[in-house]
């Protein structure tokens, strides 16, 4: 058996730079949340656009998830204990699925008021405060997202992923905004601000069903996809020393992946040898997939061909 340790900048002891990455894409979240819930009250109660109702609310809910984020993201990089022994990278898991029911309540509550405002529409007021407002809330979410994307790339995190997620559909959500002010504040168009604000509505819905779904992936350590597993066992086959290869495990579980498989290497082959083959062999899946924790067992060849004989 071999077992590898996860790559350099994300230590098992969870003290390497990735860690702090994250911490710091997490604090990011939670001030941007704050400051664009600040200025969306303000503007929202001298326009009473519903438009802007959603948009407040979906930083409102942006804020506790991003606060529960933080939380997930400390808690999932606590190193392995006795009673954790593969870590508590799912805790980032359970903070997607937390997440999602927040947003699927903004969507819900939002989906109420546009409905309402499409029967009863209503002028809109102080359309340049409101479009100035979004203006400033579309930068600094560009921001946000554009350090969340080189973060995730850098930790695969699916917390910081996750808020990444309904960050992005904020730009989408600020763009209806203003057309619902222009159209409601210059044009008279009163309706289009309750249809924007159905349309912002389904597009958060949309984001917490991504969220759920990959929460769901992790926390019943779905397989990686057929594209990886194709390419872990060309990465072992290319040794010309490894007969087989069978039982091929895989899984996530955070920033953090599991890789466990049986090779079949000639019977005759000493100890020693098999041993640096398998070093080989897991070398090369590191290199593919850095940051996994790998375990290689081996068999003579042959061998999972008798035991299944023997059993039958």
């Amino acid at each position: 058996m071999s077992e590898a340790m996860p790559k350099k900048d994300i230590p098992a002891n969870g003290n390497g730079a990735a860690d702090g990455m994250m911490r710091r894409a997490a604090f990011a979240a939670v001030a941007v949340a704050v400051t664009l819930v600040t200025l969306k009250a303000i503007v929202y109660w001298t326009t009473d656009s519903v438009a802007m109702l959603g948009t407040l609310m979906d930083s409102l809910l942006d804020g506790a998830a991003s606060l529960l984020n933080l939380i997930a993201v400390r808690a999932s990089l606590l190193p392995p204990d006795n009673e954790h022994r593969f870590g508590h990278g799912k805790a980032e898991s359970l903070a997607g699925l937390g997440q999602s029911i927040f947003i699927f309540g903004s969507a819900g509550y939002l989906t109420y008021e546009g409905v309402s405002r499409l029967i009863d529409p209503k002028p809109v007021a102080s359309t340049e405060a409101g479009i100035a407002v979004v203006i400033i809330a579309i930068l600094l979410t560009l921001a946000l997202v554009a350090y969340q994307r080189h973060v995730v790339k850098q930790t695969g995190s699916l917390a910081i992923e996750a808020d990444s997620i309904h960050y992005r559909g904020d730009l989408f959500m600020n763009l209806s905004v203003i057309a619902a002010l222009v159209l409601s504040g210059y044009f008279g168009l009163h309706r289009a601000d309750a249809i924007f604000g159905l349309v912002i509505a389904g597009l958060i819905a949309w984001s917490a069903g991504k969220i759920v779904l990959n929460s769901l992936d992790q926390l019943m350590d779905r397989e990686f996809t057929e594209e990886e597993r194709a390419r872990i066992r060309d990465i072992a086959h290319a040794h010309k020393a490894v007969l087989s290869l069978h039982d091929l495990k895989t899984r996530r579980s955070g920033i953090y992946s599991f890789i466990q498989f049986h090779i079949e290497l000639d019977g005759k082959m000493t100890l020693h040898d098999a041993h640096d083959i398998t070093d080989a062999v897991e070398r090369d899946v590191l290199a593919a997939f850095p940051g996994s924790e790998v375990i290689i067992h081996q068999d003579p060849a042959g061998a999972e061909t008798l035991t299944k004989f023997q059993l039958s």
